[in-house]
């Protein structure tokens, strides 16, 4: 009971369920982001609070949960919001049971099953070529920055809150120290990245470095040379004023861009996947992709490209019976097969060449155990590039969870 205490819970075998998460809530602020704390907070207040408020904590039954989510879903409310709902009311009582305040969580097993996840539209190489294209005469800062998400993996917080003393293109390589997000689309925050792979460096392509060279171009030496304390100041992509760009703000530019280029209408993150569906479809083997996406596990790789991969994968055992097969001239090379044993691939032969074109800079070679770069080099010729001279990092900005601006594009 005393660590309970000590961690803010309260032994009252009268608290309610509203007394309870009102606590949780100000405990978690010390160690969530903002905009997962805001996120937590839209949840407790605006659903847990007036459906399961009044209930004594010790009483809260499986049988209340499954009866706030049968009259959430029957009131129109979406499975995807219902079911982080649930998330969050499960984390806090998670809490509680740690901390031995509850005997078992009430949450668990889960009323609601996750919800599956909507397939995602990735653009083909044409199509992202003919984005690229068009946006570089429509909309340069879109152009530029679509050419980072694709040609690095990054994400778009991360790209938005990438520094100029992060940029280094002498060196062909660019770190990831920050991400930019809006808590409720309104405050701008710059806070670390998504998970502790994240922060890293990653390797700059041709193609990348033309498109940071030229917003290095329109940047002012001021920016491009800031070593102050202020994480707003000297970023990459920025409005005219040097203020950050709004998320929304880009991802509505973004769709109005691609509506006039006529290419099919997906998010920025799907940038990310294009760029790992054009990486892993060329050959890049999966320990690297992993590592240029920064993420936590090659497990995490594998499991959200199994498609790619398993290709990969046919492809591997078909390479072992070639090689079988031209060493052995006695063997059958065209085995009858029975119709139900005919082995299936699930992307036609064409897959791969029409993903692999020349528009695209092969990807650099990374080793996936250096904590170094190795050295970049692209494998097809880039534009002609002019490196610009880019000041080294000597004293990082301090990462800032409570700074924000209200100023709008």
């Amino acid at each position: 009971m005393l660590e309970g205490e000590a961690g803010g819970f309260n032994g009252d075998p009268n608290q309610t369920v509203a007394d309870y998460l009102t606590t949780w809530l100000e405990t978690k602020a010390y160690v969530l982001k903002p905009t997962t704390l805001a996120r937590y907070r839209d949840y407790v207040t605006g659903d847990l609070i007036p459906a399961l408020g009044t209930l004594k904590l010790n009483e809260l039954g499986h049988r209340h949960i499954a009866g706030f989510v049968h009259t959430q879903l029957a009131a129109g409310r979406g499975q995807v919001t219902v079911y982080r709902c649930l998330a969050t009311l499960s984390s806090a009582l998670g809490d509680a049971v740690r901390q031995h305040r509850l005997t078992h969580n009430p949450a668990r097993p889960a009323v609601l099953p996750r919800p599956a996840a909507a397939e995602r539209r990735i653009w083909t190489a044409e199509e992202a070529a003919r984005f690229l294209r068009y946006c570089h005469h429509a909309d340069p800062l879109i152009s530029d920055l679509c050419e980072l998400l694709i040609g690095t993996g990054m994400r778009k917080g991360e790209a938005l809150a990438l520094h100029w003393h992060d940029v280094h293109l002498n060196q062909g390589v660019l770190h990831v120290r920050y991400t930019l997000s809006a808590i409720n689309n309104a405050r701008l925050v710059i806070t670390s990245p998504k998970t502790r792979s994240s922060k890293d460096w990653i390797a700059i392509s041709p193609r990348v470095a033309a498109a940071l060279t030229r917003r290095a171009a329109d940047a002012p030496q001021s920016a491009l040379a800031n070593r102050s304390d202020d994480p707003f100041t000297g970023l990459v992509f920025c409005r005219p004023d040097s203020h950050p760009l709004r998320p929304q703000t880009v991802l509505d530019r973004f769709r109005r861009r691609a509506k006039e280029a006529g290419v099919p209408r997906i998010t920025l993150h799907d940038l990310r996947h294009l760029a790992a569906t054009l990486s892993i479809t060329a050959g890049t083997p999966l320990t690297v992709v992993s590592k240029t996406l920064r993420h936590s596990t090659l497990s995490t790789t594998a499991n959200l490209y199994s498609p790619l991969t398993q290709q990969a994968a046919h492809d591997a055992v078909d390479a072992i019976d070639t090689a079988l097969t031209q060493a052995d001239p006695t063997a059958d090379s065209h085995p009858h097969w029975p119709a139900w044993l005919q082995p299936r691939r699930d992307h036609p032969n064409g897959h791969r060449a029409r993903l692999t074109l020349p528009y695209f800079a092969a990807p650099a070679a990374i080793s996936p155990s250096a904590s170094t770069p190795q050295g970049v080099h692209a494998t097809t010729t880039p534009h002609n590039t002019k490196k610009a001279a880019l000041p080294s990092l000597e004293k990082r900005p301090p990462t800032c969870e409570n700074a924000g601006r209200d100023d709008r594009i």
